[in-house]
């Protein structure tokens, strides 16, 4: 049986009053889940997770219709137009994102080929994501995220639940578990497989690591991991871009689309030379899909922040769809003698008087690093995005000013 029988990706959509805004949450949310799954069923070689991939962006087709349909209702007059012509370019960024998405998880769907190494970039990731199907004697069904206190206690979080053609994204404390939903859980490795035991009935299977033999093909494995780190970042700071309507934001995710460039260039020649040792060379062709799907998620965050880097008015409604949590993200740089000039960073966590986290460093010499799993020493002239609460940022912009 097709894993997507039954689905309505061919049925009739008819225009119907509907908030835009609540349209544009629900895109941004799915975009940012589709590059997490996609990357998930990869990694795991899971064609359950890649299922879900190709679900969700049947979702995002009938989410962009009913978004361009509400776009144009809305625009009455020219001025009308040039605010509303940027959100469409963010619709289509998200549902690009969504194709792109669809595009890896054929990969594994399609038996595209891909090598054992992919599974070689498990280790460096700190969580694993997994899918079950919650039992209908499990002790977590017919409770409350709140009441089971999942992720307090285990570290493990439900980014999602699917119930029947119903998606429930980011859900809260006050969501409830019911039996037979689909649920998408992220959580350490140490923790996930009992949770995921607990919550199904069913044995957990770790996935097995192999160390691939082939020096080149090791390198093409490690590039495309970070290639997906960078495009990802991108598309945060894209967002991040359009809520405050900020140029500075903007190029950061120009400067990263261009890494992401110079990026699969290196990694197509590591898979070409790759391809000489490899016994079975046709098993590559995955990878250069994944190379060509990735930079294309890139591409689309710049397609978000167009508006702002054409220094179009950001129109409101857009706004009002990305602060929806008070987490946000920011650039900053660190001025040469200042109080976050030689701070240590460890994990992401700068040792200083600040609650903000460092996601990534660029440096004029050096270019880009990411720092969320790893350490690093702050110096003055690197540009900082980090993520944490308003108040933190206005703080941590002090630290890093040498006047301050």
């Amino acid at each position: 049986m097709d894993p997507l029988e039954g689905e309505t990706s061919s049925a009739p959509i008819e225009y119907e009053p509907v908030s835009v805004k609540d349209v544009l949450v629900e895109m941004k949310d799915t975009a940012e889940l589709l590059i997490d799954l996609s990357y998930s069923a990869v990694l795991h070689r899971s064609e359950e997770l890649a299922t879900e991939v190709l679900r969700l962006e049947e979702r995002m087709d009938i989410l962009e219709l009913r978004a361009r349909m509400s776009l144009l209702m809305a625009a009455r007059k020219p001025a009308d137009a040039e605010q509303l012509a940027p959100v469409l370019g963010i619709v289509g960024a998200a549902d690009g994102i969504s194709d792109a998405a669809g595009d890896i998880a054929k990969v594994v769907l399609d038996e595209t080929g891909l090598p054992e190494a992919m599974r070689a970039a498990l280790p460096d990731a700190t969580e694993t994501l997994v899918r079950g199907i919650v039992a209908a004697d499990a002790p977590y069904a017919g409770r409350t995220l709140a009441d089971i206190d999942l992720e307090s206690k285990t570290g493990v979080r439900a980014i999602a639940l699917r119930r029947g053609n119903d998606w429930l994204l980011n859900p809260g404390p006050e969501t409830r578990i019911e039996a037979d939903d689909v649920a998408l859980l992220r959580g350490p490795d140490t923790a996930i497989g009992d949770v995921y035991e607990t919550l199904t009935g069913d044995e957990y299977e770790a996935p097995i690591v192999e160390t691939p033999d082939i020096d080149d093909l090791e390198r093409a494995v490690d590039t495309i991991v970070h290639m997906k780190d960078f495009s990802e970042l991108a598309v945060d700071l894209a967002y991040s871009s359009v809520l405050f309507d900020s140029e500075e934001l903007a190029e950061e995710v120009r400067n990263l689309e261009v890494e992401v460039d110079a990026m699969q260039s290196r990694f197509e020649a590591w898979t070409l030379r790759a391809a000489a040792d490899a016994a079975d060379p046709v098993v590559l062709r995955g990878l250069i899909q994944l190379g060509s799907s990735t930079e294309g998620i890139s591409d689309a965050a710049i397609e978000i922040s167009e508006g702002v880097l054409r220094d179009i008015d950001v129109h409101p409604v857009v706004q009002l769809a990305v602060q929806e949590s008070d987490e946000i993200i920011t650039r900053v740089a660190v001025e040469p003698g200042s109080e976050l000039d030689g701070t240590a960073v460890t994990a992401g966590v700068p040792d200083a008087d600040s609650t903000m986290s460092v996601i990534a460093i660029r440096r004029p010499d050096d270019g880009w690093l990411l720092v969320a799993d790893g350490d690093a020493e702050l110096r003055g002239g690197d540009v900082l995005i980090s993520k944490g609460t308003r108040t933190a940022a206005a703080a941590f912009r002090e630290l890093a000013s040498a006047t301050s």
